[in-house]
């Protein structure tokens, strides 16, 4: 296998125009840096906090580095895009409007001056994904773009746990595997294996890239997953490729073949390993545990019951670390209700219902199915999982699934040139044609 493993082995490079039926085609006015402002984006969203790690890294040392990641791919996006050059999007239109409830709650100070610094941060993020949307044209480009960048990162999750198997497996998380060189926590790990493994699935029913291409991605991907014991990461893969696939069922024959193998195959796990499977789902949790999701229900309804002011009902008490009472919230609208109140609220699910309205639209094709796919894990895991009100993966998540429903660019019409008139003498005009 040649090249890229993502690329299925096509020649030409990132920027060759495929003629093929069906395939996917690649503008060759696209920078090949754009890859790197992606990746920065990817960075700045890893998050400072986590476990502990085998070279212990100071909180400031990684705030700066994503910060200066953040301030970097704006940079050099603003440089690929000096003419300001954006396209019409709904969703960075509405979390641009996402900026108002964060700006009037956090200007209060309520929750200290990180929440000035989050919205500068939130700002650039946004800022960044305009300049970006000049090469959102419906490809799969960021498609690629994406796996490779949280392919990387659990790259460094491998290698943590080569290098101190004791620090990446720590007693404290109960066993579950965590970042050992970088900070990742494992519901972050599963997030962005969850997300690796259907977006390569989904390229795979696409012939977009070889069978030998996805299992190097599938295959370690799942058993990091797995060894995070992430429930919520789990159920979104699976929930959102039967959608996706569901949306290819009618007009691809090898979305068929594999739906009906993943179904066959599923029962029969479910019977051959089902105490296995229980126990892997229940991680060693009392019933008690688990019916109030470790714990997040008390601080869920301690949370609505705070008495709060109509500002604060209305815009929140500002950005913050997503926690209450020093708790973690855990859940992207309860976080986004403390944080930007019902406004912010209402527009985090206009974003939703807006990407999944135009996904219902488009006709059938692999790069409808891949945003559904990201819109409906996104969805599921904001239940369990904070992150939807901020600069976070789960907004690259839906930047990308926004970038995939984007109509491809108009070509410009070729135009006739006109051909001169050739001047008849006066004299002749009025000569009769024989």
């Amino acid at each position: 296998m040649g090249g890229d493993p993502m690329r299925g082995g096509l020649p030409g490079g990132p920027d060759t125009t495929d003629t093929r039926p069906g395939a996917e085609q690649r503008p060759a006015g696209t920078p090949k840096a754009v890859w790197i402002v992606w990746a920065l984006l990817g960075l700045n969203t890893l998050g400072s906090a986590g476990a502990k790690t085998i070279v212990t890294l100071p909180r400031s040392l990684i705030q700066m580095a994503t910060m200066g990641a953040l301030v970097s791919a704006f940079a050099l996006a603003l440089m690929l895009n000096l003419r300001l050059r954006i396209r019409a999007s709904a969703f960075v239109f509405l979390l641009t409007l996402l900026l108002v409830p964060s700006v009037i709650s956090s200007v209060n100070l309520e929750v200290g001056f990180g929440a000035l610094f989050r919205c500068a941060r939130l700002a650039l993020f946004i800022g960044t994904l305009w300049l970006l949307s000049r090469w959102w044209d419906g490809s799969l480009r960021f498609v690629r773009y994406h796996i490779r960048m949280y392919f990387a990162a659990l790259g460094s999750v491998a290698a943590g746990l080569a290098i101190s198997p004791g620090t990446a497996m720590p007693e404290y998380y109960g066993g579950r595997l965590v970042g050992a060189l970088w900070p990742l926590t494992p519901p972050q790990i599963g997030q962005y294996s969850a997300v690796i493994i259907g977006l390569t699935v989904l390229l795979l029913l696409g012939r977009q890239t070889t069978g030998a291409g996805a299992a190097v991605i599938i295959v370690p991907t799942f058993v990091l997953l797995a060894m995070t014991h992430t429930r919520t990461a789990m159920l979104g893969l699976l929930i959102g490729l039967a959608l996706a696939i569901g949306s290819l069922v009618l007009t691809s024959a090898a979305a068929r073949r594999f739906f009906a193998w993943a179904v066959l195959c599923a029962t029969v796990a479910a019977v051959a390993f089902a105490s296995a499977l229980q126990a892997w789902f229940m991680r060693g949790q009392s019933k008690e545990n688990f019916s109030n999701l470790t714990g997040r229900a008390k601080v869920w309804d301690a949370l609505l019951a705070e008495p709060r002011t109509i500002q604060e009902k209305v815009f929140g008490v500002g950005l913050g670390d997503k926690s209450f009472g020093g708790l973690p919230i855990d859940n992207s609208w309860l976080a986004v209700y403390n944080e930007q109140g019902l406004l912010g609220v209402a527009l985090v699910a206009a974003i939703l219902i807006v990407l999944g309205g135009v996904a219902l639209l488009r006709p059938p094709s692999l790069q409808r199915a891949c945003a559904i796919f990201l819109i409906s894990y996104v969805a599921i895991s904001s239940y369990t999982e904070a992150g939807l009100g901020d600069a976070s993966p789960y907004l690259l998540h839906l930047a990308l699934a926004a970038s995939l429903l984007a109509a491809p660019a108009g070509a410009t019409p070729l135009t006739t040139p006109a051909v001169p008139r050739r001047r008849i003498p006066r004299w002749d005009r009025n000569r009769e044609v024989i």
